[in-house]
């Protein structure tokens, strides 16, 4: 298994792993196939915590490393998890890939998760087992051996995504918020927020649909439908789903 990131950033993620910049971009292509990417930029987060460092922390050779990689995601999922994947999740993560962009030293750092699914079917099956993939993480291993090296926790970014129901058709795109889901997620990450907000991070959630023909209707009124009606884009952050998660649900028909 590939190592590439050093324990600093892994303790970084640990600490604000929720206060990223999300922009989910899905191309649904003429052909049936869809090509689906979840970005996630911690760059401000990582600008904001670079304040609290010491100058010996950002002295360190760790602070100094820079990265502009990209990997199959399937090899960035830890050797103990891999052995216990059904066939079809072990397909799902080797058709997907993970890059990563870093340089502490500018404030950079950000985590792309793309795959490319073939029809609606692979899509919806995409979407509802991805997050069940990444929540199996390192994470909990890396923070009780803080010593250790250890690899991006590409897994635990997307683990929020586990609160959505989606029906996918080759001319319908539908999720649901699942509040119990939402809630649980909330709490989970209360206190993470809570820190975001003291800090004057806001957490901007950003979603993309194109399609190669233009769209019929779109159920989400706060969803901006282009001027040639192939382009969906959806604009919140986290303070507004935490008040009405309801902003989330989206129907596109297309």
């Amino acid at each position: 298994m590939r190592r590439f990131v050093p324990v600093i950033i892994v303790l970084m993620l640990l600490g604000l792993s929720s206060c990223v910049d999300i922009e989910e971009r899905y191309t649904f292509r003429a052909d049936g196939s869809c090509r689906v990417v979840y970005g996630f930029d911690m760059s401000r987060a990582v600008s904001v915590l670079k304040n609290l460092m010491t100058d010996s922390v950002q002295a360190t050779p760790e602070f100094s490393i820079t990265k502009d990689t990209s990997l199959n995601f399937y090899s960035a999922i830890p050797d103990s998890i891999q052995r216990n994947m059904s066939a079809e999740d072990v397909q799902l993560a080797k058709t997907s890939d993970l890059s990563v962009k870093m340089d502490l030293r500018k404030s950079l750092m950000k985590v792309n998760v793309s795959h490319v699914a073939k029809n609606a079917a692979d899509l919806e099956y995409y979407l509802k087992n991805i997050s069940k993939i990444s929540m199996n993480s390192q994470l909990s291993a890396i923070a009780k051996n803080p010593t250790k090296k250890g690899d991006i926790d590409s897994q635990s970014l997307m683990a929020g995504q586990d609160y959505y129901t989606y029906e996918i058709t080759p001319t319908r795109f539908r999720r649901i918020v699942d509040k119990v889901k939402f809630n649980a997620f909330l709490k989970k990450t209360q206190s993470t927020l809570i820190m975001a907000k003291a800090m004057l991070i806001d957490m901007p959630y950003k979603v993309v649909l194109n399609f190669a023909k233009p769209v019929k209707k779109v159920n989400n009124s706060k969803a901006v439908l282009s001027a040639d009606r192939k382009s969906v884009t959806l604009i919140t952050d986290m303070d507004e789903i935490i008040k009405n998660p309801a902003i989330m649900n989206l129907q596109v028909d297309f």
